[in-house]
């Protein structure tokens, strides 16, 4: 009866005056059944060469489960600690974005989407701290939440960021009022602050980094649900700002594009500053 072996030839290098074998494996297909089979058991006593035979098969197939088992061991554990590929890369993943809480909502018909700052989302440092008073707005399709720096303008009152490369960028900042005044308590309002020509005029800056002198198109005051909002539109550079304040802090709604963005989403932009609120 024909009979498949497998049959190892090896030859031995020196370091360190170790002796370390190398094998390479030739397959010899069964002259009986046209099958190759692999064999498994070791007969050492070959002069340096390796013979596998049939009754030692299974042997050699439960070395290899063994070996499957380390191997997913280890792979499981680099997974769930080390932060390979699968379900451990997403836990890494969520550590590195600490702090950035998903808050958009699903679109609406008109594929435009709510964010809400999440009630579990990190926050309230500066002078005067407080926890935030959750804020939204709407954003159309394509606008993402983009990564916070303290290097930013504005530092780290700078709450949010948000931006669609053809269309332009908005961020908000949240500050607290006893930076700029002592006496409003916790129950701030932006009137309390003073009157549009005022904040413009003192937190125009944090916005757009210059005095905004002769920069103010317009400027305009609304109500909602009791609150008063701030807006003003400058130019150069082009910007939306939305003003308002509650409990103890100012909020500074930023919308703002290049000449070429402004010139082609004006509308959308404007509704996007027009869609803030402090809830």
């Amino acid at each position: 009866m024909g009979t498949s072996i497998f049959t190892s030839c090896s030859f031995s290098w020196r370091n360190h005056q170790h002796i370390i074998p190398s094998h390479r494996f030739l397959s010899h297909s069964s002259l009986d059944k046209g099958l190759s089979v692999a064999k498994a058991a070791v007969d050492t006593r070959q002069n340096g060469c390796v013979e596998f035979v049939d009754e030692e098969t299974e042997k050699f197939s439960g070395f290899l489960k063994r070996r499957s088992a380390i191997v997913s061991g280890v792979s499981l554990i680099s997974s769930t600690v080390l932060g390979f590929p699968r379900e451990g890369l997403a836990v890494v993943k969520q550590g590195l974005l600490a702090g950035r809480v998903p808050g958009l909502s699903e679109p609406d018909e008109q594929g435009w989407r709510t964010y809400r700052r999440p009630d579990e989302k990190s926050g309230g440092h500066g002078v005067g701290w407080s926890p935030i008073i959750p804020y939204i707005f709407s954003v159309p399709s394509g606008w993402e939440e983009v990564p916070v720096s303290i290097a930013d303008l504005g530092g780290t009152e700078i709450d949010l960021r948000f931006a669609n490369s053809k269309e332009g960028r908005l961020f908000v900042i949240v500050a607290p009022v006893l930076r700029f005044a002592d006496n409003l308590g916790d129950d701030a309002t932006v009137e309390k602050i003073g009157p549009p020509e005022k904040v413009i005029a003192a937190f125009g800056p944090e916005v757009i980094g210059e005095n905004v002198e002769g920069k103010v198109l317009s400027m305009g005051v609304v109500e909602h649900s009791g609150r008063t909002y701030y807006q003003f539109e400058l130019e150069p550079p082009h910007v939306l700002i939305t003003a308002t304040a509650a409990g103890n802090r100012l909020y500074l709604f930023s919308v703002t594009a290049s000449g070429l963005q402004w010139k082609r989403h004006y509308k959308d932009l404007k509704k996007i500053a027009d869609s803030f609120r402090v809830v």
